[in-house]
């Protein structure tokens, strides 16, 4: 273990800094190579043994890739543990339906009740004793199928009346996991499930039919509000990358239903005609990407301005499309499709230089 000299960070801090000293040391060799930047020998060993102590410290904490080689084979064990939550996730879907009938009515329950209980209590413990964290992933995604099972099986074992409220546990378990796992993809899940409550029960309040949700896009927009919202709790400092998820979803929760109503004015709760809801959606969209590229780039989040461009032009493509698609030749028009990629790419280049600007002015005055 660490001294209190070297206290061990998260495994993804761990990392993270793994990483910048790889790249630290690879600029520094450069530097003296080029004899921009030659330390003595006393202050190269001692930075080197300080690097080293660190390394060795995450090493022994956790499983983290040291080198470029370490880091692809890492990717292909994140896709491994996936593929083999969703086999194992499966078989235990098949496993239950296969010898379920031959089971009382008790029995039933008290299966249903042991396999949760069992496989959280099995994600727990393999993650005290996993650095890696990819079989705690693995784990973590089987007790989750496991208990989505369950709620749906004792939902058909009492023949309770589907409902949206199902989705609550389902997304307080995928929530559990995630915080105490530190799991991106349950995080996801749990972010997903609360997508879909919330946007049922803003439907029922509108009269609307829970599983018809979803013929309203508007009933997405108080979810997108409260994502949105959620990365302020101080609790995500202890996990970082948990925020970026937030705003992601939060951006998909207001531009997909914005990007639908555009082009499906009927599906509106608003009193206007098709044409106006349809406009207006249009242009909240091109103003809310704006803002969205804007205040990424501002905060430095690269996950909100890629999210905020992305839906710019599609937002712009969908109107060049209904403008001049009929009447325009095909050539012309995905030349001017060309032309437009180019105008965005300059007037971002422009923005990026302004940013780095004013960065530079705040760094001189902090300076002085």
């Amino acid at each position: 273990m660490s001294d209190d000299t070297h206290p061990l960070p998260a495994r993804r801090q761990a990392q993270q800094r793994t990483d910048e000293i790889r790249s630290f040391r690879s600029e520094l060799a450069r530097l003296e190579a080029e004899r921009v930047l030659v330390l003595d020998a006393p202050r190269r060993a001692a930075l080197d043994a300080h690097h080293d102590a660190l390394l060795a410290d995450y090493a022994r904490e956790f499983d983290i890739d040291r080198d470029t080689r370490a880091k692809q084979l890492s990717l292909g064990m994140k896709v491994a543990s996936f593929l083999g939550a969703l086999a194992l996730a499966a078989s235990v879907f098949f496993l239950f339906y296969q010898f379920w009938g031959r089971f009382g009515e008790t029995a039933q329950v008290t299966i249903l009740v042991a396999a949760a209980l069992a496989t959280l209590g099995l994600t727990l413990w393999v993650q005290g004793r996993d650095a890696s964290g990819y079989f705690t992933k693995l784990a973590a995604l089987v007790a989750f199928a496991c208990f989505v099972l369950d709620i749906m099986m004792i939902g058909q074992i009492f023949n309770i009346t589907p409902s949206d409220k199902a989705l609550l546990p389902w997304a307080a378990m995928a929530f559990l996991l995630a915080y105490a796992c530190d799991l991106r993809l349950l995080l996801g899940a749990g972010i997903i499930c609360m997508i879909a409550f919330v946007a049922a029960r803003v439907g029922t309040w509108g009269g609307v039919y829970w599983l018809s949700a979803g013929e309203r896009p508007e009933n997405f927009f108080v979810a997108a509000a409260l994502l949105l919202a959620m990365p302020r709790l101080a609790l995500h400092r202890k996990y970082p990358g948990f925020e970026a998820i937030y705003r992601v979803f939060g951006l998909l929760a207001f531009f997909i239903p914005a990007l639908i109503l555009s082009n499906w004015g009927d599906g509106s709760y608003l009193d206007f005609d098709r044409k106006t809801i349809q406009s207006g959606y249009q242009l909240a969209g091109f103003a809310a990407a704006a803002l969205a590229i804007w205040v990424g780039a501002r905060r430095d989040w690269p996950d909100m301005v890629n999210t905020g461009i992305t839906f710019f032009v599609i937002f712009l493509y969908t109107k060049f499309f209904d403008w001049w698609w009929e009447t325009m030749p095909k050539y012309l028009f995905f030349l001017v499709l060309g032309l437009a990629a180019v105008l965005i790419l300059l007037v971002l280049r422009r923005l990026r230089g302004a940013l780095g600007h004013a960065a530079g002015r705040s760094a001189g005055g902090a300076q002085q």
